[in-house]
């Protein structure tokens, strides 16, 4: 389904292809090389985007600094009235831009699904909120400050930034990237959007839809290619106005060669459960497992260690061994709870830690197992400050840690 009827023109004749997005057209690049999409289930290559090259991306940002200018005049309800619509065609169109979602990062069909339609109601959201906030300004009187009379009056409103780069994560390269796009357009700027390797082409399908919506010629823009080739050109680019960034520690690489654009910034966690001695501990063990495991653990909110007193540790533990028990594991066509991680290096990552924390002493409530990408859900305790799975955020299936003792 993904490139086809209404999304035909964004790729090549062979339909595995994908162009990018410049100035109200899809293009192919004139480097003539592209980059791969592996499938994580499949271990094989799934898509193609286009390796864009510094020039394409000069292009692509001068046209939206000249959009941005116009863009800037036009009316609050017209920028919510285009918004509303996209997020209509957005949630239109969610079947194969969830196709998209499971073959290029393993999303779970339902949760696919599920993150098509919250996307489009989020756009909508910032559709409205954006003319609430936006249409007041605030009055200012000058006694307000120690020596002055109330002899002058001032009236200030909010103007936009002028041109933002968005860049956001492969876990959720739909939500997370409307959640960039929808503020910056309905504030007045325009928007270049980087979208991740993995969950481009969801990407690409959701820029089209804002494309159907009727928006303004390089307006948005979305560049695909090698980090190495324009990933710091990008954010480097002496024409991107704020940048707005998902992810991990390429966050602090990127905040030291930004200069003085401002930032906005989501970068990972070592998101932890504590749990008391008075806690309801089935109520605990419930959102403890829906925390920890939820798309595999793939998430920046993720529960990725429990400190429990240890008066209830070995009672919790119990509950919460019983659950992961009953999670399912295998495709993500399937809807299973735990689908395979999204790259191969990923799950390297992840048995890196397990490995370490299994020579170091941890308790493994579950066998260690992996197929490929593919990590069964791993309950470690009695983990001590010394492991890296103490520290070091594993974006995998659970792993979540217990500690023992609340240090």
């Amino acid at each position: 389904m993904a490139g086809t009827s209404v999304f035909a023109e964004l790729v090549d004749e062979d339909a595995t292809v994908f162009k990018f997005y410049s100035d109200g057209e899809w293009k192919r690049s004139s480097s003539g090389k592209f980059v791969s999409i592996i499938n994580p289930t499949t271990r094989k290559t799934q898509y193609k985007v286009q390796a864009c090259t510094q020039e394409e991306v000069n292009k692509i940002i001068e046209s939206a600094k000249t959009a941005q200018k116009s863009w800037a005049k036009t009316p609050l309800w017209k920028r919510a009235e285009l918004l509303h619509k996209a997020a209509a065609i957005l949630k239109e169109h969610r079947a194969p831009i969830a196709e998209c979602l499971v073959k290029e990062i393993a999303k779970p069909a339902k949760d696919a699904v599920t993150e098509v339609v919250r996307s489009g109601d989020l756009v909508s959201y910032c559709a409205e909120e954006g003319v609430r906030i936006l249409g007041e300004g605030k009055f200012l009187v000058s006694d307000s400050f120690p020596g002055n009379e109330r002899t002058r009056y001032c009236l200030t409103s909010k103007i936009p930034l002028g041109v933002v780069l968005a860049i956001p994560p492969f876990n959720y390269p739909v939500n997370l990237a409307v959640s960039k796009i929808a503020p910056a357009l309905i504030a007045g700027n325009s928007l270049v959007l980087k979208p991740p390797t993995q969950g481009a082409v969801a990407a690409l399908h959701m820029v089209h839809c804002f494309h159907l919506a009727g928006f303004p010629k390089g307006l948005i823009g979305c560049v695909t290619g090698k980090g190495s080739e324009i990933g710091d050109f990008l954010t480097m680019h002496p024409g991107v106005n704020c940048i707005s960034f998902t992810g991990g520690d390429t966050g602090i690489a990127i905040s030291k060669k930004a200069g003085m654009v401002p930032l906005q910034m989501e970068l990972g966690g070592k998101d932890a459960c504590i749990i008391l001695e008075d806690a309801d501990l089935d109520l605990a063990a419930a959102n403890i497992v829906k925390g920890g495991f939820s798309y595999s653990g793939q998430r920046c909110t993720a529960v990725k260690v429990v400190l429990i007193m240890e008066s209830v540790a070995d009672t919790l533990v119990e509950k919460v061994k019983a659950k992961i028990e009953k999670l399912t594991v295998g495709p993500p066509e399937d809807d299973c709870d735990i689908t395979p991680v999204v790259t191969e290096s990923s799950a390297n990552f992840i048995e890196g830690l397990v490995m370490d924390a299994k020579q170091k002493g941890a308790t493994f409530c579950q066998e260690y197992k992996r197929e490929g990408n593919l990590i069964w859900p791993l309950l470690l305790d009695n983990v001590q400050p010394d492991m890296r799975i103490a520290w070091e955020e594993p974006f995998g299936p659970g792993f979540t840690c217990y500690q023992n003792k609340l240090y």
